[in-house]
């Protein structure tokens, strides 16, 4: 059952959408009918959180049992005395550890002191986070430090910085004991940092890994865990991730080829790719290089100089190559409100298009190439990878393993076996859970794991092998 107002989008977006998840190849009224059914259905489970938090064992430092015994201590001690959380091992994914999310829960009791937050900053909330100072946005013009808040989503960005009572459209998250006074926020004083409030009461029950394990653990969605699988790289390769931030997948990389070989990671933002050096400082991964560079540029096509591996780079560099393409990233969850005009939603198609010839180029013959969004659009996912074939006759569509989403979706003329070929993460596949620790502990485990890989962020995968030159 729905607990939030389903993710708000402008209607011209929506009706895009909507098009999109229409059968082109055979539009019927049922079929228009059940497009609309079916996108209805998703985007009541963009504005949920997934039924599941997700991390990743970083294996290059320690065991998956040696992280989960570390990780139950840490739960069962610090974060949920009164609760008996499980963490279950993914058994396609061994790496991967699941925590159940608790909720939503109805019985909480809303308190008159209130505190708004940004859309964003909500979402966090909605999977583990404490409210930080900066996404703070309005709070009672009572409210004084160690005050019991009812914590707010300003989901449509309408309440103004500052205000002291916001009656717009806003969604209820928990309570949670504040930090600081009203005025301590915004006195105009220099800005605060750290939390502001310390969540208690969440609508979602999630585990927060601020600070926990940070060596061993990285937070990281399930779709995007697969990806690394998918690329299966190995020791001694050179491997190529296109648009790297903030680096979860590039380290993921990394410990798969257990830091033997060159994991080399481009982004265009000097503060993204500081933070994937500091994420592979942390996690003790020596292979990865990253840099801060246009991965639209990434090609030289003759060799003027030696540029000591450093970007761009000559044709047919790299054994494998991800190109996690920037996206409308329309399968984030959870996410109430998107504000992104149709230009801007369609606006990504050609950068990556641009970004796949240069992938395609880059790659070695018999390498391996594979393309990924958070997205749920068709334009974005099935729509590109038959572009694909058809201006590259080098490339192959090749199965992918492990194969935990389901098929690619029709509309844009591909055939059903290359359709069973692609993995589409779509969460409407199941209804919206309200899930209990003690309703998982009854069930059997085979049922939690496929509750897990349907009930995740929308996303798409795609693999392709470049043909040896003849």
């Amino acid at each position: 059952m729905s607990v939030f107002p389903k993710i708000s989008l402008r209607p011209e977006v929506e009706n895009y959408l909507k098009e999109g998840f229409m059968n082109k190849e055979v539009v019927t009224s049922s079929g228009k009918e059940a497009a609309e059914r079916k996108l209805e259905t998703l985007l009541n489970h963009l504005s949920h959180p997934p039924s599941f938090t997700t991390v990743r064992v970083n294996t290059h430092l320690a065991s998956v049992p040696q992280v989960k015994s570390l990780l139950l201590e840490e739960l069962q001690k610090q974060q949920f005395p009164a609760r008996s959380v499980p963490v279950l091992q993914h058994p396609d994914l061994p790496e991967v550890l699941l925590i159940p999310v608790v909720g939503p829960r109805r019985s909480i009791g809303k308190q008159p002191c209130e505190a708004i937050v940004g859309a964003q900053c909500g979402s966090a909330v909605l999977r583990g986070a404490h409210v930080y100072v900066p996404g703070i946005v309005a709070a009672s013009k009572f409210m004084k430090a160690g005050d019991v808040v009812s914590v707010y989503s300003d989901i449509k960005g309408k309440c103004k910085r500052g205000a002291k009572e916001f009656d717009g459209p806003k969604v209820f998250l928990g309570n949670g004991i504040s930090d600081f006074s009203r005025s301590d926020l915004f006195s105009g004083m220099p800005e605060l940092k750290g939390i502001g409030i310390r969540m208690t009461e969440p609508v979602y029950l999630s585990p927060s890994f601020d600070h926990v394990l940070p060596n061993y653990l990285f937070l990281q969605n399930l779709p995007s865990a697969v990806v690394a699988h998918v690329l299966s790289p190995q020791a001694g390769e050179r491997i190529l991730d296109l648009c790297a931030a903030p680096g979860g997948k590039t380290t993921h990389i990394a410990a798969l080829m257990r830091d033997q070989g060159e994991v080399i990671a481009l982004d265009k933002i000097a503060s993204k790719v500081e933070k994937i050096k500091q994420n592979a400082v942390l996690l003790g991964l020596t292979s990865i290089r990253a840099f801060c560079f246009d991965a639209t540029k990434a090609l030289r096509l003759e060799m003027l100089e030696d540029t000591g591996g450093k970007p761009p780079f000559l044709p047919e560099s790299f054994d494998r190559i991800l190109l996690d393409a920037p996206c409308s990233g329309l399968g984030q969850r959870p996410n109430m409100a998107c504000t992104w005009t149709l230009k801007e939603v369609t606006s990504y198609q050609p950068l990556q298009r641009k970004l796949f010839s240069v992938a395609v180029q880059l790659l070695k013959p018999g390498g391996v190439l594979v393309y990924s969004t958070c997205t749920i659009t068709l334009a974005e996912n099935e729509e590109q990878v038959a572009w694909a074939l058809r201006s590259f006759p080098c490339l192959q569509l090749q199965p992918q393993n492990p194969q935990i989403g389901g098929e690619g979706m029709m509309g844009a003329g591909l055939s059903f076996a290359q359709l069973k070929q692609l993995q589409r993460f779509d969460p409407s596949v199941v209804p919206l859970q309200d899930t209990d620790i003690h309703c998982l502990g009854d069930a059997r485990i085979e049922d939690v794991i496929w509750l897990a890989n349907k009930d995740c962020i929308g996303f798409f995968i795609a693999k392709f092998l470049k043909c040896e030159s003849t």
